[in-house]
């Protein structure tokens, strides 16, 4: 069921398409196939159904949909959407594209595999709505199903934190990343300024940043089974070398009594 939402920062379709190329590269985009594989080794799914939740440019879904799979690819943003269509054409791919929030979206025991990639966890002011995507994604699955997320980790965060630094395009186009951390060390503030010919642009953006106990945890509440952390897509432990917080879960392949998540 469809929901009214408070407006929020990841609404503004100007954010995604202005930084898009630093936010997806074609180096970036072009991982997505080894990236791919490397998920599908950690997650070993028993079927061929997959949702790509916050699928943005499609990256990942259309890489999927290469290896023989049937992909539903979710985002509520139009431009992202878009470039995903882009993309599945040219790789001449079939996948079913969703225009949907990743609160409101649940199709209950329908897939094989659901992910959330590239840190698309987190956004809401409002941090149990976190659960309510979990519980989502834990509902879509089918009995036995596995979830995967990658998200940056508070843990390398605190590692590698800079308060500010900057990066360049081919073009001449700068942008100047400011980072400050908040909410009792839950939450990190971002402003993104562009600039270009002369003329500078700023976009303001937050989400959650999970340790992996933290991500383990809310996991488990929405009802996930063998929750298991790693540092990295390629199977790495999730130590103090870790560079994300990988996370895979399952879903019981036989539930007794009453659930603890789904819907």
């Amino acid at each position: 069921m469809k929901r009214n939402h408070i407006r929020e920062w990841f609404d503004d379709d100007a954010f995604w398409r202005e930084l898009y190329p630093f936010m997806f590269p074609e180096k970036r985009l072009a991982g997505a196939i080894r990236e791919v594989d490397q998920v599908l080794e950690l997650t070993k799914p028993k079927g061929k159904l997959a949702l790509d939740l916050c699928c943005g440019p499609g990256r990942c879904s259309v890489a999927l949909a290469r290896r023989g799979f049937s992909v539903t690819g979710v985002d509520r943003t139009r431009y992202l959407l878009a470039q995903a269509r882009r993309r599945a054409r040219a790789a001449r791919v079939k996948i079913e594209w969703v225009r949907e929030d990743m609160r409101d979206f649940v199709r209950p025991d329908a897939f094989d595999l659901v992910l959330s990639m590239f840190t698309s966890f987190g956004y809401f002011d409002d941090k149990r709505e976190d659960l309510t995507v979990l519980q989502n994604m834990f509902a879509s699955l089918r009995p036995g199903g596995t979830c995967l997320i990658d998200v940056v980790s508070k843990e390398y965060l605190a590692r590698v934190f800079q308060p500010t630094k900057s990066e360049t395009l081919p073009d001449g186009t700068r942008l100047v990343q400011r980072h400050e951390i908040f909410d009792d060390w839950t939450r990190i503030r971002n402003e993104w300024i562009l600039i270009r010919k002369g003329r500078a642009k700023s976009f303001r953006f937050h989400h959650t940043v999970y340790s992996g106990q933290e991500l383990r945890d809310r996991m488990e509440k929405a009802g996930f089974v063998d929750v298991h952390l790693y540092g990295d897509l390629g199977g790495g432990d999730y130590g103090t070398n870790a560079q994300r917080l990988i996370a895979v879960g399952r879903k019981p392949k036989a539930r007794k009594g009453k659930a603890t998540g789904g819907r």
